[in-house]
């Protein structure tokens, strides 16, 4: 159990100092792509989905009481010209299952998607089986893929007649590579008149204006700016004159800007999980857990250059985090520590990552932790 917990506040601690060195702050900060941050309206993905047969399989289909399954398969016989009674049916050979696909912008007819297929009668398995024509539909209820083929698992598994099973991975969520094929383009407006709109996939006004800033700076042209921002999420954009629409956003969507980031810390109490952003901070706290103390505490002082050095006198802040065995009374002093420190403090103690977990939410209680504390 101790290595258990030395496991998990080893990887707590490794996790909170990469995402807190000081080479990841924004100052140091290069920039980030405005193809990575944000994308032009209009351009999207769409889901496609469909009901389909996956046959072929060796006993692992549906059972006989899945009446949708013997519907479907009727149906598709029917359609060939056989007739033959339900009641003479056996689907254990094959599987209901639905088929889902992402149809990326700018596809025309002819290229080729993957497809997710699963399973949604009591098969046990399509390992091996195949998937008869399905046709893929869209939110408007049109046709826009044909998916058909061979379903790969990443999985196995191998039974006795005693009932007895090895199972690897899901046997009942396969995939099939390039498996469908596109049928109908779906039509994409890239601009609006000279303009198109920017939206961000993280709105921050922060983030806004610095991209508003860097397309008016580096694209601007001899009527003036660009570029405006609309609202938190949106930025419109004029298109510079003589200039196609496709030119103009593959030179934008290179640009980088430094994001805006909200300090936020993100937990996972059902796998232990711990994820803090830069520029999380603690206010002077105090910390005691079971028979653990923590007090944090920051104390500023003056940094005098030496003569002729051509530095600056500056006010620097020296933060110091004190752990103590026994409950006893603190003498908090002003100031505030980093999360990093904290960290530090708290992997020296071989904390399980539930312990730290219920530390974190009391210090957001508490109004110690500057910063969002999502629980997911």
């Amino acid at each position: 159990m101790g290595g258990q917990k030395n496991r998990w506040s080893s990887v707590l601690y490794l996790i909170l100092c990469l995402l807190l060195m000081p080479g990841m702050s924004q100052g140091q900060d290069v920039g980030v792509r405005i193809k990575d941050l944000a994308r032009i309206e209009g351009v999207r993905n769409n889901q496609l989905t469909g009901y389909g047969l996956v046959m072929g399989l060796d006993g692992t289909g549906d059972r006989s009481g899945t009446g949708f399954t013997i519907q479907s398969l009727a149906n598709v016989l029917e359609g060939m010209g056989i007739t033959i009674s339900k009641d003479d049916m056996s689907v254990r050979n094959v599987a209901a299952v639905m088929v889902t696909a992402t149809l990326p912008p700018f596809f025309r007819e002819g290229g080729e998607l993957d497809v997710t297929i699963s399973s949604i009668g009591d098969a046990s398995s399509l390992m091996g089986g195949i998937l008869l024509q399905t046709p893929l539909l869209a939110a408007d209820g049109l046709v826009y893929a044909v998916a058909q083929g061979a379903v790969t698992l990443g999985g196995y598994g191998a039974g006795a007649p005693s009932g007895s099973q090895v199972l690897s991975n899901h046997l009942t969520v396969g995939r099939i590579p390039n498996g469908a094929i596109v049928e109908k383009t779906v039509p994409v407006i890239l601009s609006s008149g000279d303009s198109l709109k920017i939206l961000l996939h993280r709105p921050d006004f922060s983030t806004a204006r610095r991209l508003v800033e860097a397309i008016n700076s580096s694209l601007g042209d001899a009527n003036g700016d660009l570029a405006n921002a609309e609202d938190a999420g949106t930025v419109i954009s004029r298109i510079p004159s003589g200039q196609s629409a496709v030119h103009f956003v593959a030179e934008l969507e290179n640009l980088r800007v430094i994001p805006g980031v909200s300090a936020r810390v993100v937990i996972n109490e059902r796998t232990g999980t711990i994820v803090a952003g830069a520029g999380v901070t603690l206010q002077p706290v105090a910390i005691s857990q079971g028979n653990l103390n923590i007090e944090v505490r920051n104390q500023p002082y003056v940094s005098q250059p030496g003569a002729f050095s051509g530095g600056e006198t500056t006010v620097v802040s020296e933060s110091d985090i004190s752990v103590g065995n026994e409950i006893s009374a603190f003498t908090v002093l002003g100031g505030a520590a980093t999360l990093g420190e904290l960290a530090r403090a708290l992997n020296a103690m071989g904390l399980s990552s539930r312990d730290v977990i219920s530390i974190f939410q009391a210090l957001k209680a508490a109004g110690a932790l500057q910063a969002e504390l999502v629980v997911l």
